[in-house]
């Protein structure tokens, strides 16, 4: 490939990913109207098939995009942010240079074009000096690879022994790490990394800037909307909820929660813990209302054990899903989308983790 056809692809791709993040409000805005908004069009196939949801409440959308398909701005002091509305980093600009915390492959190229713009106006170095890493997830760290082999990793010990199994050259293994806490200083400028254990994944890790009042944690709370699919995938459910607690605990006035467009603030940690207390407590009714006899006696003559546990299953996640949907709408943006989702493993987390086995139970 020619420099100009490797240029030409980057443009066209951060032209793509820019008009991907407007065209996502489109269908909202043209349910909320009633018509098709002038300038749209919609083409024919499989996307003509696709479901409707709720709109998204305003409060769930962060700044808007430069032409580039970011955006860039300050948390406070030497303390910045930047999110393509789907992905979010978090950097610190100091005397020796810059530190920071994960490369959304989503986001790639665009990190240095943000933090050249941020140290041109202030006059810092721009060399990215440390990479701190939040986890091993290559949708958080995948454009890591971008800024050379001279860059001091920092992460979880379990990181690096993950990103060594994964064998991945854009995620190159920490240089440094840690097993419980560690103090980062750099010209001037202090993050405190800490981990509390397995959540979202086993090597989660919590990012304090205690000048800053602003905490990094990532695939934990959502800030505007409810959780990704299945409680955020996590690998252990009772510990990902826990982490929310954890969480609350820091004196954070800030929230840089690793997805979507915009920070979180005191407000949105606590309205996710309600979702998740109400979706555990719907959840608990569910299983205790849903009758699994009609289960049995349609599947069980026919020897189709997948098909008793699937319909019954799929009954509680319906009657636990339904009034946190409700309850939901309006207040957190996807509360159709993925409620279902995370009702499911809800109600396999509380079979499995607590021992609620309901009719799966001890026999008699």
């Amino acid at each position: 490939m020619t420099d100009e056809s490797a240029e030409t692809s980057g443009t066209n791709r951060r032209t793509f990913l820019k008009r991907a993040s407007i065209a996502a409000a489109v269908p909202t805005a043209a349910a909320v109207l009633g018509a098709t908004l002038p300038g749209t069009a919609f083409a024919a196939g499989p996307a003509a098939g696709l479901p409707d949801y709720a709109p998204v409440p305003s409060g769930s959308f962060g700044p808007a995009l430069n032409e580039d398909g970011y955006f860039v701005g300050q948390i406070k002091g030497n303390l910045y942010w930047v999110t393509d509305g789907s992905y979010q980093a978090m950097f610190l600009t100091t005397r020796d240079g810059v530190v920071l915390v994960d490369a959304p492959p989503t986001i790639g190229h665009n990190l240095k074009r943000a933090i050249d713009k941020v140290t041109e106006a202030n006059g810092r170095p721009s060399t990215v000096t440390h990479l701190v890493y939040s986890h091993s997830h290559a949708d958080h760290i995948g454009a890591a690879s971008i800024f050379g082999k001279d860059v001091t990793i920092v992460g979880h010990g379990e990181t690096r022994r993950l990103l060594r199994l994964d064998g991945d050259v854009n995620r190159p293994a920490p240089s440094v790490t840690f097993t419980d806490r560690y103090t980062l200083r750099v010209g001037g400028e202090t993050l405190e990394l800490a981990h509390h254990g397995a959540n979202h994944s086993p090597d989660n890790i919590f990012i304090y800037a205690p000048a800053y009042a602003t905490l990094m944690v990532v695939d934990v709370i959502y800030p505007g909307w409810v959780p990704f699919r299945n409680l955020a995938v996590s690998v252990d459910i009772p510990a990902w909820i826990k982490a929310h607690d954890i969480a609350m605990k820091y004196p954070w006035t800030t929230l840089v929660g690793g997805h979507l467009g915009r920070l979180g603030v005191r407000a949105d940690g606590d309205l996710q813990k309600q979702y998740v207390n109400d979706l555990m407590a719907s959840t608990r009714a569910a299983s205790a209302s849903v009758d699994p006899t009609p289960y049995f006696e349609k599947y069980g003559p026919t020897g189709n054990g997948w098909a008793i546990t699937k319909t019954y299953f799929d009954a509680v996640t319906e009657e636990a899903a339904r009034p946190i949907i409700e309850k939901y709408i309006g207040l957190l943006g996807g509360a159709d989308v993925f409620t279902y989702d995370n009702a499911f493993t809800m109600y396999e987390s509380l079979r499995i983790d607590a021992g609620e086995l309901g009719p799966f139970g001890i026999k008699p």
